[in-house]
């Protein structure tokens, strides 16, 4: 696989790890402790913050925001985290955030799923 491409004007944190072959556009975030697999696409303006596992071959469009906190009055700043397979399609202003401590403290239910619209979705 070739070697990641990540764009200058991307921001990467210093602890995310990026897999071989992912592909970073300008303006796109990594954020701490993300692990992005092999092949992954974050285009322009792309989010990815963590805690979040990604898997291999998940594209992420401009606008979307993927493991965010989670959008639950009831979060405190608990670790949670976000775990994603492979081959899922993340469009233009989806948001998927982290689970919660109430739902199990984490949200893995992603696995080549096409999510598109104006989509907000924890557990």
């Amino acid at each position: 696989m070739s070697p990641s491409q990540v764009h200058e004007q991307a921001i990467v944190a210093p602890g995310a790890k990026v897999a071989a072959g992912v592909r970073v556009g300008a303006y796109a975030v990594i954020g701490e402790h993300v692990e992005l697999g092999e092949g992954c696409v974050l285009h322009e303006h792309a989010m990815v913050l963590g805690p979040s596992k990604i898997g291999r071959n998940n594209i992420f469009y401009p606008f979307c925001v993927v493991g965010g906190d989670p959008q639950d009055l009831r979060f405190k700043g608990e670790r949670t985290e976000l775990v994603v397979g492979d081959g899922n399609t993340f469009r233009e202003y989806v948001t998927i955030t982290r689970g919660t401590v109430g739902g199990g403290g984490e949200n893995d239910d992603w696995q080549q799923q096409l999510v598109s619209g104006l989509v907000a979705r924890g557990t």
